[in-house]
């Protein structure tokens, strides 16, 4: 049995009374407390999750933006200096290698943070794609990840830093902020669906910044929160997780990312004939959200009817701790896909009715 990696918060994990699980590969909390009450925490106050797991990767040189360009759907010629993007990056059929997040630091050098599970398979794509004047470098075992979320996050993350916080808008960033001695990249980025902060900085640094947010943030209640609350704060907002709603057989327009493919720019981008089509003509298959009628929780790859036909399958389902609804994401054929269509759901051997409803499920509500 190989051994599970672990980050460079790991020595906290047992303070503040996380439990572990096999992530992946990693040795990660799944909670500190009750994922219910770290759901909640992110939704109504702040959770700080550790996210150090992600993998990130430098490109550089003086052609890298065109590599960029190559390698992912999103158009990355609209970003400005400190401004970052969301992308999937995907197989000439389509199928999806990853979504991952760009980071421009400068014109000729980029930031790409990646899935965790995919780092070495990521970065040998990335290698293999290498045209032009361009570096790739796997940083990722020099940068450990913070993320702060919740409504409150930007309050607490104040206490830290004489920068102005409110003035770095969504999906925006600051390369060399001081957060009480700690230099690191912050980023109006995250995964939770509420506002927050992700943050980046050296692995010897992770801990005593841990620290000082926990300690900044008591007043707020914040909460140190797992991958299970991460989990189903994500689902709800609609957010995929890879694995599961994108996958190599799932493309970013089945998965509901048009808006991250940008089948207009100038540069062609590996996958982008079949993406033009399925968006220009529809794809076979679309996500779509249900809710189930009958008692019972739709589970990851329970196969979903439409009479006798099997249509698709859940890629995510749970209680949602906000609505308090069995609610799933399901990837099914689009004929199927009308807001109101009922579908049964097989759960332990039976099927139970279920109801294609509006998604996301949660959307908070913006100052």
């Amino acid at each position: 049995m190989s051994q599970l990696k672990r980050t460079p918060l790991f020595p906290v994990y047992e303070k503040y009374g996380g439990k572990t699980i096999d992530f992946g590969g990693w040795e990660l909390p799944v909670q500190f407390s009750k994922i219910q009450e770290e759901h909640e925490a992110v939704r109504s106050r702040a959770g700080l999750f550790d996210v150090s797991h992600m993998g990130e990767v430098m490109v550089k040189g003086k052609d890298a933006l065109s590599y960029i360009q190559m390698l992912i759907t999103n158009d990355v010629s609209k970003l400005e200096v400190n401004q970052a993007l969301y992308s999937p990056m995907c197989y000439p059929d389509g199928g999806t290698v990853d979504d991952l997040l760009v980071y421009k630091l400068a014109d000729d050098e980029y930031l790409l943070v990646i899935n965790a599970s995919n780092i070495e398979k990521d970065v040998e794509w990335m290698k293999k794609h290498l045209e032009g004047e361009v570096t790739v470098t796997n940083v990722s075992s020099e940068t450990a990840q913070l993320a702060l979320q919740g409504p409150l996050a930007e309050q607490v993350l104040q206490k830290l830093t004489d920068t102005d916080l409110s003035h770095i808008g969504f999906f925006r960033f600051h390369k060399n902020m001081d957060l009480d001695g700690i230099q690191a990249l912050v980023s109006r980025t995250g995964y939770t669906g509420e506002d927050g902060f992700e943050i980046y900085l050296s692995p010897e640094d992770a801990i005593s910044l841990w620290d000082k947010i926990l300690e900044a943030g008591k007043d707020e209640g914040v909460l140190p929160c797992g991958l299970g609350a991460r989990d189903t704060l994500r689902f709800e907002a609609k957010l995929p997780l890879y694995g599961q709603e994108l996958t190599a057989d799932i493309t970013p327009i089945e998965a509901g990312l048009g808006f991250a493919v940008k089948t207009d720019k100038v540069e062609d981008f590996i996958g982008k004939e079949v993406l033009k089509d399925q968006k220009e003509n529809g794809a076979p298959r679309k996500l779509v959200g249900i809710e189930m009628i009958d008692r019972g929780i739709p589970r990851s790859h329970y196969p979903v009817y439409a009479g006798d036909e099997k249509i698709g399958e859940v890629t995510t389902g749970t209680q949602s701790p906000t609505l308090k609804k069995n609610v799933g994401l399901v990837l099914i054929k689009k004929e199927y896909a009308e807001l109101g269509q009922e579908l049964d759901v097989e759960i332990r051997g039976k099927r139970l009715k279920a109801a294609v409803v509006k998604t996301p499920f949660y959307k908070r509500n913006k100052k």
